[in-house]
């Protein structure tokens, strides 16, 4: 059997190594060269039942290139692993930390602007009740002033208790105990001793101009300009006198209805 050696550079002894397989793979190309021609090769599925025959070849040495012999191929380390999986974002590097805080920013200020448009709605919801309330309220105030006017700034001395009841019926507040009190001290007993009596009307519109009108109004007060004719007779004065006034009414909504809160001779 012939054997093939080969050698390199640094070679001796204890650095050879046999390889065995290529020893056959050498062996079985010499095989081929020698088959008879014209023959084929035999194969495994013509001769199922044929023994495999084992055949020698040449054992083929190859020496180490270096003195230490063959360097065997390093072996994969855990850190080689762990560099091709995806690093966990438990430590955030350089480049997380200011991503996160842009993210952080953003959040607060989408926040912020959310809160903002909450807050802007409930404002225009709150402004829109209230403009309509305050149109309601124009037209209910109007009305309570034209009718409360003549009853509060009518009296007549024969049923002086009668009229001036009827007038506290339509106040609230502060302005009905100093009606009363004034009723009580001045008027009632002026009107007694001179036969007073006064009637209020309300003026008719003249050209155009209402005789009456909203100045101011809100949910739960206005101010109605009025223009007012009073007639008043007594023992004071030849036949009847007539003044024209005008007068400033303040109106307060109360739980039944609405209520005059102040009147101003202007």
């Amino acid at each position: 059997m012939a054997k093939t050696t080969t050698r390199g550079r640094g070679s001796g002894p204890g650095t050879r190594r046999t390889m065995t397989a290529a020893a056959r793979a050498a062996a079985k190309r010499t095989e081929r060269g020698h088959r008879e021609p014209g023959r084929p090769a035999a194969t495994d599925e013509e001769a199922p039942g044929r023994p495999e025959e084992h055949r020698s070849g040449r054992t083929v040495l190859i020496e180490a290139e270096n003195e230490n012999g063959w360097d065997d191929p390093p072996e994969p380390s855990p850190e080689s692993f762990d560099a091709d999986a995806p690093q966990e974002e438990d430590e955030p590097g350089p480049a997380t930390a200011p991503r996160r805080g842009r993210r952080r920013l953003l959040i607060a200020v989408l926040c912020v602007l959310l809160v903002a448009g909450v807050v802007a709605v409930a404002v225009l919801g709150w402004r829109y009740r209230e403009g309509v309330r305050a149109e309601q309220a124009r037209g209910q105030a109007l009305t309570a002033a034209r009718q409360a006017a003549p009853v509060v700034l009518s009296y007549d001395y024969r049923h002086l208790d009668r009229d001036f009841g009827a007038a506290r019926a339509r106040l609230t507040g502060h302005f009905r105990d100093e009606y009363h009190k004034t009723t009580t001290t001045v008027v009632g007993p002026t009107a007694r001793k001179y036969h007073g009596v006064v009637k209020a009307t309300v003026a008719e519109p003249t050209s155009g101009s209402p005789a009456a009108s909203v100045v101011s109004a809100s949910a739960d007060r206005a101010v109605v300009l009025l223009f007012v004719n009073q007639v008043t007779t007594s023992t004071q004065v030849s036949g009847s006198r007539v003044d024209l006034n005008r007068v400033r009414m303040t109106l307060t909504r109360t739980a039944d209805g609405w209520k005059v809160s102040g009147v101003d001779a202007l």
